[in-house]
């Protein structure tokens, strides 16, 4: 069992004699006489289901003066003028299926601005509707998201090392790849050469010397030679002074 909902109500609208179209230029505001009102009264759009239905009521007794069923949201049943925002054009039934063309007017923008929103609101829960009942008919396609065979996958890793410096590890099998963990970010650093050691003086040792008589750096073997002669010739000067005693 459906239930009729009331999506807006207007306490007062007023409803006017429109002349034929004239042209495919559409419905103007300014062709009707608006001083002079038809009908005065309530009107409420009300849904059943996915039906709706604009109704003009009176405004005391609450007695039903036209219906406008609306199937659809711009279309003929309901249609905004060309040259004001208040007015609409409306195709009203009777039970006998016969249909009439009335102006629809508002005495404030807002309120035309509301059975506007109204309508679109409406019109977008039919479409959902209608969606959601299309998706339980039709079977779901279902999605494959298996391996094919001989398919393979490659996920790049990114590795936090313990001195804070990130690296790279690619997982999946490769050809050519030697399983060897590439460098860290900077490249290979150079390493410097250890500094040239001093060369090492060689002093050449004259043989039987031992290494208390060894001469100090910088004297050559021809001092020591040159010491031991000046050596000699002082001992034989003190011999002859003793022999002249």
């Amino acid at each position: 069992m459906e239930y009729e909902s009331v999506l807006i109500v207007k306490p007062e609208v007023f409803i006017y004699k429109i002349p034929p179209r004239a042209s495919n230029r559409g419905y103007r505001a300014a062709d009707w006489n608006l001083k002079e009102p038809t009908w005065t009264g309530r009107m409420r759009l009300v849904a059943k289901g996915t039906a709706c239905i604009l109704k003009l009521e009176d405004k005391t007794s609450g007695a039903l003066f036209a219906n406008c069923p609306i199937d659809t949201y711009p279309g003929v049943a309901i249609e905004a003028v060309s040259d004001s925002s208040r007015y609409f054009v409306i195709r009203v039934q009777d039970d006998n299926g016969r249909s009439a063309f009335l102006g629809l007017g508002f005495g404030d923008r807002s309120d035309s601005f509301d059975l506007n929103v109204a309508l679109q609101d409406h019109f977008k829960w039919v479409k959902n509707q209608e969606q959601i009942e299309k998706e339980k008919t039709e079977p779901k396609q279902e999605l494959d998201l298996g391996f094919k065979e001989g398919e393979t996958i490659k996920i790049n890793m990114r590795i936090t090392k313990k001195d804070g410096s990130e690296g790279s590890s690619r997982t999946g099998k490769n050809k050519g790849s030697s399983g060897v963990l590439p460098p860290p970010p900077g490249g290979l650093g150079k390493i410097a050469p250890p500094p040239a050691a001093a060369p090492a003086t060689t002093v050449r040792q004259s043989p039987g010397v031992s290494p208390a008589h060894r001469p100090a750096a910088g004297n050559s073997e021809w001092t020591d030679y040159a010491s031991a002669g000046g050596n000699q010739g002082q001992q034989n000067s003190a011999n002859a002074n003793w022999v002249q005693f």
